[in-house]
């Protein structure tokens, strides 16, 4: 099943409704990883309020997501994990390491747009070049 990404703005929004295969989740983890790329994208949410159960496949390559969308210059962010998904994933072992967490979408933005007004004024207080 196909997971559709949303463009808003500077960021990827990819909004998984139902339980993926294996294949489908490396699909999107390519899809998405391109898609940084091509609309230059700032940052990603990954919204998996959805999923009732998240095996050590879907947690490693949600992680592997992150990891490489990183690398290509965007924040990646998850939302939505339910309680009972956070239950099992800290009983089972699995974690999101390095992986910014958020309940919900809307804290998901916030946290984007706090990253971006971070970088904005990191960059307006360096010191411009002058000859």
């Amino acid at each position: 099943m196909e997971v559709p990404i949303l463009k808003q703005g500077e960021y990827l929004i990819a909004s998984i409704q139902s339980a993926l295969t294996d294949a489908d989740l490396l699909q999107l983890r390519d899809v998405l990883v391109e898609h940084v790329g091509r609309y230059r994208s700032r940052g990603v949410i990954v919204d998996v309020t959805a999923l009732d159960v998240m095996d050590s496949f879907a947690t490693r390559t949600l992680r592997d997501i992150a990891h490489m969308i990183r690398l290509r210059g965007a924040e990646t962010v998850i939302v939505g994990i339910q309680p009972e998904v956070a239950f099992s994933m800290v009983q089972l072992g699995l974690t999101l390491e390095e992986v910014v967490t958020r309940l919900d979408f809307e804290e998901g933005i916030a946290y984007l747009n706090s990253k971006k007004g971070a970088s904005t004024k990191l960059g307006s207080s360096l010191p411009r070049r002058t000859r």
